[in-house]
């Protein structure tokens, strides 16, 4: 309700549908009402009931990539599988259902419409059972003599919660037919009795019969046993479930064991003879031989025949007369050119029309009796004496001889064969080959046209997109002409065989012939391209236009020919399509750089391509390339070209409008005495719609010092801090602001002697130009230098220079002392710096004269602390000490006094502490370490040697005196 004519429908199997464990599921889906091609596509899809709301894709009949990971192996090992019924309609195949394969599936059918209008997806729910059905019988094997009884037991059970049905079955195995076992007597779902076709008339007169007992128990009776129930009785069980869609499905079968029944008859006389109306033949000439089977009441007996030549089987007679050619002559007597028949229970009859040397030999003929028509087990065979049969074979006098229009041709181009058959006596049929050069003794089919006029194309040429359809035409009665449409490469090359065969009489002859064939690749004829520009430098806004040239030995309007049109922004960078120009004129556009599409013209002549850019953009500056791609003539541009070929790389730059920014270079200085500072970056001149970026540098006061950066505002007003001034401290301290449309500052917040030195900003110029913001151009303005000026009064501080050492891990005291005593009335405020390489001094803690502290360096905050501020001793201690605290630290102290009741603190006096080296020593301990540490070790070391010299001076002195006396 609700659809009209050609709005697509998506139907799929009704639901829920219940299946078993292990079992093999199929699910049909099927569309209508679509637009498009007759074969459709479908994608099946599975929702969890663990996520409901998740798709999970199992199995698509056109992308290979399209089922997930958990099920990859298993679409891949043919686990699941699409059947497909027909253009339109599918089955889902799952092989061996699992408990994880429960859920709701869905089958989607991609669109193929005009525009969408319908259903393209439908769903069925899938629940997964376990398998509780059980069937057994008891193994026996029985040997009974004709006219017995036997009973055999099945016990039957099921366990199901749904509402299910059982069907239960006898079936017999004769001989080595594992897969084709004879029903006998099966109670079907329905609770209806079905014999076998065998046993139809027994069950009717009650001699074979099956009875229930209970609700497991299933037990079949056969009255009177016959050699024709000898074999392998089992018992078969099915539950069957009803769908929604009102069908009842098996969901699981299981066999018993088998017993074995083995029937015990008595054997009758038996005689064969065998004659034939010639013996001698002419090639051509029709054998008809007859076997006669001589026997009491032979009417009401049972005979298999089988025709044999030179000790192999030709044909077998089973008693009901049907035929079982074995293979070689099963073609022959289709064509009718051999035929066998029963003529009566006791005359056989095989004839074969048109005899050639193959049919030469000994015939012979075997009879076997049965006791039933189904027996396989004969009682008394008796084989006549042979008949020799001589064939006087005939000559051909057919000759061949093969040529070709076409000895040379480049890919692309035809090929056109002939061969001509001359003094052929009946029908001729016709093969051509293939014999590629590359593959020396191999061959292929190309085409075959057979007695009757039907062509069939070789597998390698049945596909008609490669090469085109083929034409095997017969001109006149002999001459016959192959045309291959258009050639793929130098493989199609090579020698091509024509081979005729001749038939009369059930004979064949057959003549071959062969012509040389030379195709050129396209490739090998110099296809080459060169890109080109008048202009490799454009302003902005100016237009340019690049020229893809190309050199081949055939113009673009006879083959077809794409172009892929690459830019490379980067010269670090990959390369992206712009657009390709297929042969059919279609142009799509690369995603890569959409701004192009609005922008450029394509262009095409006889020798090149063309791309124009028009008002360029800084977005077009880059290196260009063309790559050109040509096809095969006579064939759609499909597949890999025939030859393709990239040209040399073109770069454009594109420049932008000249920068007119210019900043205030005059150098300046501010001198404070305490407090926060500013310091002004003035634009003096720039295009109005600019936007300016700031970023401001610091130069240490030493004279060779690197400058620092700061802080960069960009003209988004995104603040970047420099390396030095990162920490939350240092950024609470150096704010940027911009006070006007011309006019930056840089607030430094409690400047104290580690901020002095010449700061100065670099601006950048950005604007915006169509697509996005370009920069200009930048400027750098002066420098101002920031001093602080110390009160003219000086506070008395120890100004002595120390080196101490401390080893890692322990912990030193840095010394910063006031000398004299502090006034009434005036507070003190202490900062202690280490001296940086980059030339700038590193505050590191702060007093306030509030008694505040604070520790701009936070990653050393826990490991500093002052000894006594209250007694005028502001020593810094420094615990675990690492290596990386080596270097030069001094404090600097200042005098703050109140300028009376409620007013601010002014410093007053001001003075620095002397130089503190400090040296870190590894913790390891070495003896040079423990003889440092030692006074008493380290004196004795020292005076060792002067020790060593006067005892020597007095042992000389005394050998000297003796040697005088």
């Amino acid at each position: 309700p609700g659809l009209t004519t050609g709005q697509r429908v998506v139907t799929v199997q009704e639901g829920p549908l219940y299946r078993v464990r292990g079992s093999h599921v199929t699910l049909w889906c099927k569309v209508s009402g679509y637009q498009g091609p007759a074969e459709q596509n479908f994608q099946w899809s599975i929702y969890l009931p663990s996520a409901p709301e998740r798709e999970v894709q199992i199995v698509s009949t056109v992308d290979p990539s399209f089922p997930y990971a958990i099920y990859t192996q298993r679409v891949r090992g043919r686990g699941i599988f699409v059947e497909r019924l027909q253009g339109d309609a599918v089955l889902l195949h799952i092989t061996e259902l699992q408990d994880r394969d429960a859920g709701q599936y869905e089958c989607h059918t991609p669109n193929t419409d005009e525009r969408y209008f319908g259903s393209y997806s439908a769903k069925t729910s899938l629940s997964v059972i376990a398998d509780t059905l059980s069937a057994s019988m008891a193994a026996q094997a029985l040997t009974l003599t004709e006219g017995d009884a036997v009973e055999l037991t099945c016990e039957v059970s099921k366990s199901t919660a749904q509402h299910t049905h059982l069907s239960v079955g006898w079936y017999l195995l004769q001989g080595a037919g594992e897969h084709h076992a004879e029903e006998v007597l099966t109670l079907s779902k329905d609770f209806i009795l079905k014999p076998g076709p065998s046993y139809e008339q027994r069950f009717l007169e009650g001699d074979v019969r099956l009875n229930k007992v209970g609700n497991t128990t299933y037990k079949l009776f056969i009255g009177g046993v016959k050699p024709s129930d000898q074999g392998q009785l089992y018992c078969e069980a099915a539950e069957w479930i009803e769908d929604p869609d009102e069908t009842w499905k098996d969901i699981s079968r299981k066999k018993t064991e088998r017993t074995s029944l083995v029937v015990v008859s008595q054997g009758r006389d038996l005689s064969v003879d065998i004659a034939a109306a010639a013996r001698s033949l002419s090639e051509g000439d029709t054998l008809q031989l007859k076997c006669v089977v001589g026997a009491t009441r032979s009417s009401s007996r049972n005979f298999e025949v089988i025709w044999l030549l030179n000790s192999m089987e030709v044909v077998t007679v089973d008693p009901h007369g049907v035929l079982i050619w074995e293979e070689g002559y099963e073609e022959r007597a289709k064509m009718g050119q051999l035929r066998a028949f029963k003529q009566s229970n006791t005359v056989y009859v095989l004839t074969i029309y048109e005899v050639g040397p193959k049919d030469e030999g000994t015939y012979q003929c075997s009879v076997s009796e049965m006791e039933t028509p189904a027996d396989l087990d004969s009682i008394q065979t008796n084989v006549s004496s042979g008949i020799q049969v001589n064939v006087k074979p005939i000559e051909s006098r057919m000759r061949l001889s093969v040529s070709t229009s076409t000895p040379r041709v480049t890919a692309g181009d035809p090929l056109i064969l002939r061969c001509q058959v001359q003094g052929a006596a009946g029908p001729v049929s016709l093969r051509w080959w293939h014999l590629p050069p590359q593959h020396p003794g191999h061959r292929v089919l190309v085409a075959t046209m057979e007695q009757d006029g039907s062509l069939s194309p070789g597998s390698a040429y049945q596909d008609g997109r490669a090469r085109g359809s083929l034409r095997l035409e017969k001109e006149s009665s002999g001459a016959f002409t192959l045309v291959i449409p258009s050639t793929v490469d130098e493989d199609d090359g090579g020698q091509y065989r024509c081979e005729a065969t001749q038939w009369s009489r059930g004979r064949n002859w057959t003549e071959k012939g062969e012509v040389a064939v030379t195709v050129s690749s396209m490739a090998g004829l110099g296809l080459h391209a060169t890109l080109r520009s008048r202009i490799a430098t454009v302003r902005y806004g100016q237009s340019f236009e690049l020229v893809c040239q190309v050199n081949a030995s055939y113009t673009l309007e006879e083959v077809p020919a794409s172009v892929r049109w690459l830019f490379q922004p980067s010269p670090t960078g990959p390369s992206h399509e712009l657009a390709r120009v297929f042969p059919s004129g279609t142009v799509v556009w690369g995603t890569a750089q959409p701004r192009f599409q609005g922008k450029a013209q394509l262009a095409k002549d006889d020798t090149s391509f063309r791309l124009h850019i028009h008002r360029a953009l800084p977005a077009n500056e880059g290196t260009y390339q063309c790559e050109v791609e040509v096809w095969r003539r006579n064939i759609l541009p499909r597949g890999q070209p025939a030859a393709s070929t990239k040209s040399n790389a073109v770069g454009i730059k594109v420049v932008l409008p000249e920068s007119k920014l210019q900043v205030a270079t005059k150098d300046s200085s501010v001198e404070i005495v305490s407090g926060n500072a500013a310091i002004e970056c003035r634009v003096v001149f720039a295009q109005n719609n600019s936007q300016f970026a700031v970023t401001w540098y610091l130069l240490p006061p030493l004279a060779d010092a690197t400058p620092l950066q700061i802080v960069r505002a960009s003209y988004s007003n995104i603040l970047e801090y420099g390396s030095e001034f990162r920490s939350p401290a240092q950024k609470s301290r150096f704010l940027s602001q911009r006070v006007s449309s011309n006019l930056f500052q840089l607030q430094i917040l409690s400047a104290n002697l580690g901020d002095q030195g010449r700061y100065y900003c670099v601006v950048e110029e950005w604007v915006w130009l169509v697509d996005g913001w370009y920069k200009l151009g930048e400027g750098t303005s002066g420098r101002t230098a920031l001093k602080l000026k110390l009160p003219g009064e000086q506070l008395q501080v120890e100004r002595a220079n120390h080196s101490l050492s401390a080893r890692e891990g322990e912990g030193v005291t840095l010394p910063c002392r006031l000398q004299g005593a502090l006034l009434p009335g005036t507070r003190l405020s202490a900062t202690w710096f280490q001296v940086k390489s980059s030339g700038r001094d590193s505050a590191l803690l702060v007093l306030r004269c509030g008694g505040t502290v604070e520790y701009p360096e936070e990653r050393r905050a826990g490991r500093l602390y002052l000894r006594r501020p209250a007694a005028g001793d502001f020593s810094l201690t420094l615990s675990s000490v690492q290596s990386g605290d080596a270097g030069l630290y001094y404090c600097q102290l200042q005098q703050w006094q109140q300028q009376s009741q409620g007013k601010d603190w002014a410093p007053r006096a001001s003075a620095r502490s002397g130089y503190t080296q400090l040296t870190t020593i590894p913790p390891e301990s070495t003896v040079l370490s423990r003889i440092c540490s030692s006074p008493s070790l380290l004196n004795f070391i020292l005076y060792l040697p002067l020790v060593l010299i006067l005892l020597l001076a007095l042992a000389f002195f005394c050998w000297y005196c003796k040697f005088r006396k």
